[in-house]
Formats: C-alpha cells, sequence, structure tokens
C-alpha cells in the first residue's frame, strides 16, 4: 500500500546522498517509479520534474498519489476522470523572474494588496513574495541614439531620466519586499541573465535536500532557460502576483510532444536558421499547450546557447516550453559561465542519480506525439514579414518583399545591390532599421562572432552601410561586450554602424527609437513599405516602430548583411550584396567565415567574461544608487504622478451573470497578438494615450512607451487596441484602434444603427466610455489564436476596464487565454469551425450569454447573437475557465480579489 501522510512519504520517498563528502537528501524518482511499477526512461524528462515537485509539495497525499500515477502513465491519459477525480494537480516554482515592463505592474497590484490590508487593520508587510523573485530592469532603453561611440551613453542617460520615477518604485520594493532582488538598468536582458547567472539547475534548500530549479516568468520567453534544463515558463503578472503570495500554479496533466533531432547543421547554417525552422514545423503541426521535449542523437551537436535559442522561441511555436534535458554540454556551459565546481558536481551527481541525465545510450522516452527534425536539411533562413513562423529561405525573401510591397513590375535591377554611397532617397523594401538585438541570439557566441566576422570581411572588402539604415547593437549581456572586444570583433562591427546602444530589449521589444533623419515623414509621404531586419523573436504588426510594416527575423550575420544590402528586394545567395568602392560585386559568400575561422574565435570566448561581468550584478551607477524612497510599508502613492497609480481592480465587482444586450466592441481576424491589444511601443500625440498625457502637461518627447507606463492604468486603458496596425472589421476600411458605436442610443434615435447608415468611426476607448455610461456590457469576436505573442496581462487588465465581459474566439493563445480568466473576463471558444465567418457580424449586433447552469470548468453552452433586424442565431461555445482554481480566481473577480481574500481569511496564514 503506497504512502498517504507525510510521515510515511518522508520514510519511504526521501532519501540521503553524498556529494564530494557533503550529505544531501533528495525525493527519490526511482523510488517512486518502483512503487507505481513504472520505466523511468519512459517517462518524458518534463513529466519527471513534474513528479518530483509533487511529492515534494504534497500536502493532499492520497490525491497527489493519483496525479503521480497519471504523470507515470506513457500517454497523457487520466484514468480516473470517469470516477469523478480531476486531472489538474498544483505545480510549486522555486523561483519567479520578472523584467520591468511586467513586474513593474505586478509590483503595483502588491502595492495595492497591502492598502487593502493595511486598511482592514492588518499588518501590511505580510504582503510579500513567499518564494525568491528576480526582476531584471532591461525593457525600458530605447535606442535614440545609434552609430556612433556616445550613443551608449546618451541612451542611458535619456532611460535613467524618463524613468526616475518607476525606478524610484523599484527601490521601495526591493527595500519593502523580503525575497526580492532588482538587478539595476545596463546589466542585460532577463532571459540572457538567468541563463548565464541567476538559473542553478539543481537547488539546495535550508534542510539541504536537492530538486531541481524550476521557474515561472512575467515574460513569455522565460522558456529560454529550458535550455540549461530547467524547467520554466512565462505566465501572465497576475498568475505570478499569486505565486508570489504562495498559491501554487494549478495546472492540467499536460500533453509531451517528442522532437527528435537528428544529423548535425552544415557549416554556415546557425541555430537562428534552425529556430525558424523548427518554429514553422510546430506551429503547423499544433503544440499550443503542450510541453515540447528535444532528444535524439542531434542533441550532442547543440551546445547549450544553441539550444536555448531554440527554448527561446517555445512562444512563437505556440508550446509552453521547449525543454532540453541535462547532459555533458550542460556541465560545459555551467563551467564557462563561471558556476562553481561544487555546483557542477552536484548538478552531475543529481541529475545522474534522478534519471534526469540524457544519455544517448538510454531508451528515448515515450510521448504523446512525435516530430522528427534532421538538422543536416537546415537552410539559411529569415522569417516574416508579420510573424515569426513565416519562414522563408534566404534567396526567397526578394520575391516575398515585392510581393507584400505589390510592386512585382518593378525590375530587380532597380533593387538589386547597392552601392556603399547609396543615396538616402528611400525606396520599397529598403532597410531602416538593422539590429542586432534580443536575448533569442545575443546569447549564443557563435552567432554573435558570425556577426563580427562578416564585418570585419565587409569592411576588409571596402563596404558600408547605406546612410538611411539605422544599425544598432544591444548585448543581452556584458559578457558578449567583454568577447567582442577581446576577440577585436567590436571594433569592425562600429566601422559599419554596430555600436554598443546598451543593455537590452531595445528593437525586440518595440524600442527602436527614431529613424535616421526623420525618414517616418518620407515613408509617409510615398506610401513606402519599408522593412527592419532584427534578431529577435516577434515581428508583428506595428510591434518593431510604426512606420515599418515589413519586419524580418534573421540571425546577427544576416542582419549585417542586410545593413550592407541597405534592402530585401534582394536575393543575397544569388546575387550580390552590395558593390564596394572600387567597384566590384561582393557576396555575401565571400564574407561568411569558414567553420575553422569560427572555432578559433569560440575558443577565446572564457570563463573570466561571465565572472568579470557578473560580480557586481546588483550594483547600479551612481545615479541608480542615489535613488532614494521614503521608508513606508505601504506605498507612498502620487496623485499626479503619469507612471505610478493605485490600480483600481481590488473595487471592480465580480462577473455576473445572465449578460444581457452586449454589444461588439471589435470584430477581429487571426493571430491577433497581444501588441495589437496592448501595445508596448510609442505613444501616438493624436492616440487617447497621448491626449490623457497632453492632459496632464506631459510633452511628446516625455511620452516614454505603453511598456514603461504600465503602472498608470489611465494610460494603458487608452492604449488597449491602439496598434496603428489593427483591423477591426466594425470600422473597416478604416485601420488602427478605432470601432463604431452602435450601442449609443442617441445614433439609435437616429436609425444610424443600420447597415444602410453606420454611426462615425471613432476610438475604441471613447466608445466604451459611451457603453459605461449607458451601462452596457461589451463583447469582443475573434479568430483563431487570439492573444499570441507577449504575456503581457495588460491586454486582459485592458479589456477589462474597457467593460469587455467575454472574448469570443476561434481558438486561444495559452498565457492569454489565463490572464483573461484572471481578470474575471470569461473565454469563450466557437465550438463550430468557421463560425465566425458563417455570421457575418458587422458589428450591430447584440449578444446575450446565460448559461443554464452554474458555471464550471469547460463548460458547455449557446450564446445568442441578435441581428439589428431581429435574427436570432444560438452559437454553440466553451466557457475556456479550464480546472476548478480558475473557476475560484474567475467567480472572485479574478486572481487579484482571490489572494486579497485568502490574506483577509484569519485562519490562512500570512
Amino acid at each position: 500500500m503506497r504512502p498517504t501522510n507525510e510521515k510515511s512519504w518522508r520514510a519511504t520517498y526521501q532519501r540521503s546522498m553524498k556529494v564530494n563528502g557533503t550529505e544531501y537528501k533528495y525525493w527519490s524518482l526511482k523510488q517512486l517509479a518502483q512503487d507505481y511499477q513504472a520505466n523511468l526512461s519512459q517517462i518524458p524528462f518534463t513529466k519527471r520534474i513534474l513528479i518530483e515537485n509533487i511529492v515534494r509539495q504534497a500536502s493532499d497525499f492520497e490525491e497527489a498519489a493519483r496525479i503521480i500515477e497519471a504523470l507515470f502513465l506513457t500517454k497523457s491519459t487520466f484514468p480516473s476522470e470517469s470516477h469523478g477525480h480531476s486531472s489538474e494537480f498544483n505545480f510549486y516554482p522555486s523561483r519567479v523572474l520578472m523584467q520591468d515592463y511586467t513586474g513593474i505592474p505586478a509590483l503595483v497590484d502588491l502595492a495595492a494588496i497591502r492598502d487593502a490590508i493595511a486598511q482592514t487593520g492588518g499588518d501590511p508587510s505580510h504582503v510579500t513574495p513567499m518564494c525568491k523573485v528576480d526582476l531584471v530592469i532591461d525593457h525600458s532603453l530605447i535606442v535614440d541614439q545609434s552609430g556612433s561611440e556616445s550613443a551608449i551613453h546618451t541612451n542611458h542617460e535619456h532611460e535613467m531620466a524618463r524613468n526616475k520615477e518607476r525606478y524610484t518604485f523599484l527601490k521601495w520594493a526591493q527595500k519593502n519586499f523580503r525575497n526580492l532582488t532588482v538587478i539595476p538598468p545596463g546589466k542585460g536582458i532577463c532571459h540572457q541573465v538567468n541563463l548565464e547567472y541567476l538559473a542553478q539547475v539543481v537547488h539546495e534548500d535550508e534542510n539541504g535536500v536537492l530538486f531541481p530549479d524550476t521557474v515561472i516568468g512575467t515574460d513569455s520567453h522565460t522558456t529560454m532557460v529550458n535550455g540549461l534544463g530547467v524547467l520554466g515558463w512565462g505566465v501572465g503578472g497576475i498568475e505570478a502576483e499569486a505565486v508570489m503570495l504562495g498559491q501554487p500554479l494549478n495546472i492540467t496533466i499536460p500533453k509531451v510532444v517528442g522532437v527528435r533531432l537528428d544529423g548535425q547543421l552544415r557549416p554556415g547554417v546557425t541555430a537562428t536558421d534552425l529556430v525558424l525552422s523548427i518554429t514553422e514545423k510546430l506551429r503547423s503541426h499544433g503544440v499550443v499547450g503542450k510541453l515540447v521535449e528535444y532528444y535524439g542523437y542531434g542533441l550532442a551537436a547543440l551546445s547549450v546557447a544553441d539550444r536555448a535559442t531554440i527554448a527561446n522561441m517555445a512562444p512563437e511555436y505556440g508550446a509552453t516550453c521547449g525543454f532540453f534535458p541535462i547532459d555533458e554540454n550542460t556541465l560545459a556551459y555551467l563551467t564557462l559561465t563561471n558556476r562553481s565546481s561544487a555546483l557542477v558536481d552536484k548538478v552531475r551527481a543529481y541529475a545522474k542519480e534522478q534519471s534526469l541525465w540524457w544519455d544517448t545510450k538510454e531508451t528515448s522516452p515515450e510521448y504523446d506525439e512525435n516530430i522528427v527534425v534532421d538538422l543536416s536539411t537546415i537552410v539559411t533562413s529569415v522569417a516574416g514579414p508579420k510573424r515569426p513562423q513565416d519562414r522563408l529561405n534566404i534567396s526567397a525573401i526578394k520575391q516575398a518583399t515585392l510581393a507584400q510591397c505589390a510592386i512585382e513590375g518593378v525590375s530587380s535591377s532597380s533593387h538589386g545591390a547597392k552601392h556603399s554611397e547609396s543615396s538616402t532617397h528611400l525606396h520599397h523594401g529598403d532597410v531602416v532599421i538593422a539590429a542586432i538585438t534580443s536575448c533569442t541570439n545575443t546569447s549564443n557566441p557563435a552567432v554573435m562572432l558570425t556577426a563580427g566576422l562578416v564585418a570585419k570581411a565587409a569592411v576588409e572588402r571596402g563596404l558600408s552601410v547605406p546612410a538611411y539604415v539605422k544599425t544598432s547593437l544591444a548585448p543581452g549581456s556584458l559578457a558578449v561586450a567583454r568577447y567582442l572586444n577581446e576577440t577585436g570583433l567590436q571594433h569592425y562591427l562600429d566601422l559599419l554602424g554596430f555600436h554598443r546602444v546598451g543593455y537590452g530589449c531595445t528593437t525586440c521589444i518595440g524600442n527602436s527609437g527614431p529613424l535616421k533623419n526623420n525618414l517616418e515623414e518620407e515613408i509617409s509621404a510615398n506610401s513606402l513599405h519599408v522593412s527592419a531586419v532584427l534578431s529577435g523573436n516577434r515581428n508583428f504588426e506595428g510591434r518593431i516602430h510604426p512606420s515599418v510594416s515589413l519586419n524580418w527575423l534573421a540571425s546577427p550575420p544576416l542582419v549585417v548583411a542586410f545593413a550592407l544590402a541597405g534592402t530585401t528586394c534582394v536575393d543575397l545567395e544569388n546575387e550580390p550584396i552590395a558593390i564596394n568602392s572600387k567597384n566590384e560585386p561582393v557576396y555575401l559568400r565571400e564574407l561568411w567565415p569558414s567553420p575553422l575561422m569560427l572555432e578559433e574565435m569560440l575558443s577565446q570566448v572564457h570563463e573570466s567574461h561571465f565572472r568579470l561581468s557578473y560580480s557586481d550584478i546588483a550594483e547600479g551607477d551612481e545615479e541608480w544608487e542615489q535613488l532614494s524612497m521614503q521608508d513606508s510599508p505601504c506605498y507612498p502613492w502620487e496623485p499626479t504622478s503619469t507612471y505610478i497609480q493605485r490600480p483600481p481592480f481590488l473595487e471592480l465587482p465580480p462577473p455576473t451573470f445572465p449578460i444581457e444586450s452586449a454589444r461588439v466592441l471589435a470584430i477581429l481576424g487571426d493571430s491577433i497578438t497581444t501588441d495589437h491589444i496592448s501595445p508596448a511601443g510609442l505613444i501616438s500625440v493624436n492616440s487617447p494615450a497621448g491626449q490623457y498625457l497632453r492632459s496632464e502637461n506631459i510633452t511628446p518627447e516625455e511620452f516614454n512607451s505603453y511598456g514603461a507606463r504600465r503602472g498608470n492604468h489611465n494610460v494603458m486603458v487608452r492604449g488597449t487596441f491602439s496598434n496603428v496596425r489593427l483591423e477591426n472589421k466594425i470600422a473597416s476600411p478604416t485601420k488602427g484602434g478605432v470601432t463604431r458605436c452602435f450601442g449609443d442610443t442617441k445614433l439609435d434615435e437616429c436609425n444610424m444603427s443600420t447597415t444602410e447608415k453606420k454611426p462615425p468611426v471613432m476610438p475604441i476607448f471613447e466608445a466604451s466610455r459611451n457603453a459605461i455610461e449607458l451601462q452596457v456590457p461589451l463583447v469582443i469576436f475573434a479568430g483563431k489564436d487570439y492573444g499570441c505573442g507577449s504575456s503581457r496581462d495588460w491586454a486582459a487588465k485592458g479589456c477589462l476596464l474597457l467593460n469587455v465581459k467575454a472574448v469570443i474566439a476561434e481558438s486561444f493563445e495559452r498565457i492569454h487565454r489565463s490572464n483573461l480568466v484572471g481578470m474575471g473576463i470569461l473565454p469563450l471558444q466557437l465550438k463550430r469551425p468557421g463560425e465566425l465567418d458563417a455570421l457575418t457580424l458587422e458589428g450591430n449586433e447584440t449578444v446575450f450569454i446565460a448559461p443554464n447552469e452554474p458555471m464550471k470548468p469547460l463548460l458547455e453552452l449557446d450564446i445568442i447573437v441578435v441581428t439589428a433586424q431581429g435574427t436570432e442565431h444560438s452559437v454553440p461555445v466553451v466557457a475556456r475557465i479550464d480546472n476548478p482554481k480558475e473557476l475560484e480566481y474567475f467567480n472572485a473577480g479574478g486572481i487579484l480579489q482571490y489572494v486579497l481574500k485568502q490574506l483577509k481569511t484569519p485562519k490562512m496564514p500570512l
């Protein structure tokens, strides 16, 4: 009989082991497998880690035994579901990772909860993270200046001046919240810092118990650390807040997709080319909500840096994570990045004892689904111009650009290789941004050094970058700068304008800054379709720069190549990259380094680069250290602040049913991203958010970005759906954050709600204000993959403040669906394929949502859509509240209200 209480569990499953003479305890997966008569080698590594988490954290031991039994099955089916048992379980990650754009609003929410506790006579200091939390300031850097040695200093000065209020709040938070570490600006990107420094792979608690390092983050690319054998993924900020306050993540037994890697990459093919190909393949296969796990003989040929590049883009291929197990390459990377020899020995011993070690001699696990990727078939690739899964061979980008620009009739000669002294007069397809950016690639020495070698060869061949191209290099850590300097390659990058602009996300998050020489005006005046090429992970519409409609993802050396070409209307595989100063054509293949050259450079990357870079990671510059905030357990809100305001979410009522006579705020298509819903980039002067800031006496030069303003709900609600590329069918053909207000009774009186006469186009924010004044609930209709992209919870928070009660879509991306539930918005998934098109919605309909029974997980119901002419359509949907814990959050009005109630309950420990 299996143990069913804590004492017997500890006696049965806790073991001891010695590493270098020190004794440690651990929870034995081998003993568990023996008791459950399971073959541990057949179980995916990700499930093994989840099983360890459950047995170590179990309080309900009978329920834990059932879940462990289900996880030990080689297929993700739960044997007892027919007997009323649930397939959900509690997962307790060991730590939380945050960046400033998503981290500040999360901490602002915690500060508001402190206020609420204090108002009831409680101790506000009890509201504090219960687990380790690291916040890395990396998203606020904007490329105001580039192409010069002074750029890095100028950009940092501007960053500190713009964000003093926000950073002062973070200094208060670090002082008042236990277990919170804030890493100052200028140190790197959170995921690269996590990979190179924070992640331990194996943790030890205060009782000497070893356990796997697990992490959740308020940024979707937290998945990057899976390349190191650390299980982690991105969640919304509101979920992270709950975890910080001691709540578990409630997850369903996952399906695990095994991706077998065969062969090895051909010379000249990069990890970027590989991840773009994997993204294309896995998006097509369908891995949303699933765990992806890599295995096969091809693993040995991939460094941890290569693996991290692949793991980083798990959100782009739709998976919860893309996991690589621990092996010798893992230990080599830990050693390279200055982890202690004691830790390396501990990781090796623990991983082998717990069967968490990858060995090609062992039997491969059995997966729910299987995919094979032959590394030898991967070719040089780019992706774009609007989605990361839209991969192209490099030779195809020319025709893709021409097709997008609708200028197929223009001869290739006018868009072919350009002379170094090319004028600044722009054409369709010209590259106006070339950015080596993003942790996806700057964490990988191989692609960074290749970029430097391409730059060196280009300079030696007499090439230069056209004057209209804005070039930038933003390393994800200080270590990158050190090895580029010591190899001498930064000098050649500088000569082409790829000077360091700072250490942060920059262009990848949309902080690309102004184009060179006010080219925005020329682009607008001539309706030009120009290009950005970046080594990032996302290229969604309107994300990189509002004036740039074509955005291409590529490896760092290809970013250099397209900067030299000055256009994406070129086939770099067969056509010259440029004409040099001697009027000679130069081809990309002539600039690309040989494998031997690259290996020589890689040998110069060593442990000291990382040791020196992280020796003072928590120390900021003088300006950062001088920031101060009064010492108080509750944050002293400043009523006039336009950056930090106490949020209203704790005062909002919970959802109620039925929802009657709801109006349609927006009708949207497929692949609506969180960038469409809640942009992170520039704030337009004429937008509702811009007008609000102007009313607060903020000049346009001081607007900063939507991402930096996430601590102020007054800005963010006005910025919701403000993406200039948004296509709302109700407002067609006008693009942007606009709709038509059919719900205004004054317009109805004028008979303006008919299809013959439509109300005028107006900002979505104004339409929502009208609806709130009239007490009219709002809904949104959308197509497939609604909410894909970044994990930003403001895409849900903003909708709540717009009075959106439900989002009705063909399918939802994982994190955003969870965010909607966590804010008390009902996600309804259409059951019939093609339903959205079949409804032929115009926006003048009314919607009734009236469940016939109390809300429950995955409740099936029919909603009623009534046309302006009175015709009723019954539409079957599934309420995507996926598990009982989510239902508790939803019924409470969201996670924040649920957590506050728990904290106020005397029987609950604070």
